[in-house]
């Protein structure tokens, strides 16, 4: 009996001390309550690790997916007040009414729009780094030495003296120009026996560069209209053009100028439609002979630009382009490498529109990797482009080159970073800076007049520099204040402008004359960038003499005469392919030659000054007529139903 009252009294001490331990757990409760909850989950997961039947790739489970994407915010798990059984598949976080991680992963919804997630819609606490303010210091990156292929500037004798002349002939040589006289001569010879009904007399070398000379100062002095340069009135009175060639010949050149092989070019035209057509074939050779001569006889210095030019044209032709943000707005469309220091073209191409050869980075990326030769160049250049260029793969893979660059970005590109953490506001105070670096790529943006973004891989973030800018003070009047400026912005500001300067100069005295071949539209714009070459060389051929180089105009002056007076060399005449018919060709006019009749009119135009044409009038019809010849100052009809002046 005692026995059995001693196995009770021990059986009531256990229960009453079990009581005592559950009334202490209760209390502590709700302060452990998600630690308890966690470590079920922890000692759930081991348990399934450790069931032979557990598959963590399981399609049947739903409900969970690992997050292995560190987030920069601490999640919130908050407890559901209603629990549901525990099963063995089935972890302890989500018994209790955790927010499961596959619910709350970045980009995942329900909804359609939720599935790609752009710029605008990143979050600030994004991982793709912080914007820093010029308070944080940055790094100057270590840029690769500069070493060129040849020593920059001009490739000539440098103490040689070297006149307008012969520097212009350094791009259009004798034998460039023969070629076009050549293909001139079939041209016409072809129209002619096709039944255009002209006076074509043929075309010499000496006589193209003086087409040229007149076409340089017509540049110089421009009028209305072309008839105005030979007009007899007393307003223009202008005797120089009359002295160099008449105004009948003039146009005749200019109506059958033709840069390519007439055979060629048939060839060429039947492949239209085709990979093989080349749609530039008519200003060739002239094309490749201008941008090998622009290589040749100039390296450019360390800092380059890379922009488009526009050459202004309304021909219907496929790859005429229009840019609204451009001067001239309907054009031909160059992408031009320019040095930056001078604005000396080095290196163009004329756009085509798609090409073939596209490498599938972008028009951008494949017409910076096209303009810069760098064997021809050498490593460590500074290339400056703008937003329409810049990217952080281009940048990347021209340091692979060991070549730098900087430009202002888009901040839509691929690889422009999302965050939003400290980012500048676009009502930020003047001269606000954020910054942030992802490796060798800076990221920037300042507050000018507007928000500017810009991209590099030469600056640091910030040098101290300062700018003077006019801003409105507390009272609400313009001063000029020193506000800070990122070493990016001021670069691009001093090194950008070297198409815009190598334009400007074009511009002033511009050669271009309205017509509907495109290709001679062409002609011209060589001209004109043969013309503002050679100036730039003339200029430090002359500084490094110490002496006082010409101005632009001055120098054009002194071109225009020499042109006009070029004397062709006795071996050039063996460049030229000889010819039948009108295709003669000789290293000068011969004495016959020189006797040689030319059309004019009386007066300023076909109704002013007509006289009596004195074949008609032999015949016994006094047919008035505007046309005299130059030589014998006699009237003579010349129309295409009665030609005396062939007669004559």
């Amino acid at each position: 009996m005692a026995s059995e009252k001693e196995k009770i009294a021990r059986k009531l001490f256990e229960e009453n001390h079990v009581l005592e331990e559950l009334g202490n757990v209760s209390e502590n409760e709700s302060r452990n309550d998600n630690e308890s909850e966690v470590s079920k989950a922890d000692k759930d997961k081991e348990e399934e690790k450790d069931d032979p039947d557990y598959d963590p790739l399981d399609s049947s489970d739903d409900e969970w997916e690992a997050d292995n994407e560190p987030s920069p915010k601490k999640r919130q798990f908050v407890p559901s007040p209603i629990t549901t059984p525990q099963t063995s598949r089935t972890p302890a976080s989500s018994a209790v009414g955790f927010l499961s991680p596959r619910s709350t992963r970045r980009g995942k919804t329900n909804s359609k729009r939720g599935r790609k997630r752009s710029a605008a819609c990143m979050s600030e606490d994004s991982e793709m780094g912080f914007w820093n303010d010029i308070s944080v210091e940055d790094e100057a990156p270590v840029l690769p030495n500069f070493v060129p292929k040849r020593n920059p500037g001009t490739q000539l004798i440098m103490a040689s003296n070297y006149s307008p002349l012969q520097l212009f002939q350094l791009f259009f040589p004798y034998s460039v120009v023969a070629t076009i006289v050549k293909n001139t001569n079939s041209y016409a010879k072809m129209r002619t026996e096709a039944g255009k009904k002209f006076l074509w007399v043929p075309l010499k070398v000496k006589e193209l560069y003086s087409y040229i000379a007149l076409v340089i100062y017509m540049g110089l002095l421009s009028t209305k209209t072309i008839i105005d340069y030979w007009s007899g009135k007393e307003i223009y009175n202008l005797p120089f053009p009359k002295s160099v060639m008449s105004r009948s010949r003039f146009q005749a050149i200019a109506w059958n100028l033709h840069l390519c092989d007439l055979q060629e070019d048939r060839a060429n035209a039947k492949k239209k439609g085709t990979p093989d057509y080349d749609r530039l074939f008519k200003i060739k050779p002239l094309y490749t002979d201008i941008i090998t001569a622009c290589k040749t006889y100039f390296h450019p210095n360390r800092e380059l630009a890379v922009d488009e030019r526009m050459v202004a044209s309304k021909a219907r032709i496929g790859f005429k382009q229009y840019m609204k943000d451009k001067p001239t707005k309907w054009g031909y469309k160059l992408f031009v490498l320019a040095d930056s220091a001078c604005g000396y073209t080095w290196n163009f191409f004329i756009y085509e529109g798609k090409s073939s050869l596209a490498t599938g980075k972008g028009l951008s990326y494949d017409s910076v990797m096209r303009l810069l030769d760098l064997s021809l160049l050498g490593k460590g250049y500074h290339v400056y482009m703008d937003n329409f260029y810049t990217s952080p793969g281009l940048l990347l893979d021209l340091l692979e080159k060991r070549t730098v660059a900087c430009g202002t970005i888009r901040s839509h590109v691929q690889g422009f970073p999302r965050t939003r953490a400290n980012e500048l506001s676009e009502r930020a105070q003047r001269g606000s800076i954020r910054w942030l670096r992802e490796g060798t790529l800076l990221f920037v943006r300042w507050m000018d007049t507007k928000l500017v973004s810009m991209c590099s891989t030469i600056h640091k973030a910030f040098d101290g520099s300062t700018i003077s800018r006019r801003v409105k003070n507390p009272k609400k009047e313009w001063e000029k204040r020193q506000i800070t400026i990122p070493e990016t912005a001021k670069d691009y500001n001093k090194y950008m402008g070297g198409v815009d300067l190598s334009d400007a100069l074009i511009g002033y005295y511009n050669v271009i004359h309205k017509t509907k071949k495109w290709y001679k539209t062409f002609f011209f714009h060589f001209v004109d960038i043969a013309v503002v070459n050679s100036f730039i060389i003339h200029q430090h051929l002359l500084k490094s003499q110490k002496k006082t180089p010409l101005t632009q105009k001055e120098f054009r002056e002194a071109l225009v005469a020499e042109l006009v007076g070029t004397v062709i060399p006795p071996s050039a005449s063996e460049d030229v392919e000889p010819s039948t018919s009108c295709d003669q060709e000789t290293s000068g006019p011969s004495a016959a030659e020189e006797e040689l009749c030319w059309p004019e009119y009386f007066g300023s135009d076909a109704t002013s000054g007509r006289r009596v044409c004195v074949l008609c009038k032999i015949s016994g019809h006094k047919v008035k007529t505007p046309v005299y010849c130059t030589k014998c100052n006699v009237a003579l009809c010349f129309v295409s139903s009665r030609n005396c002046f062939k007669k004559w």
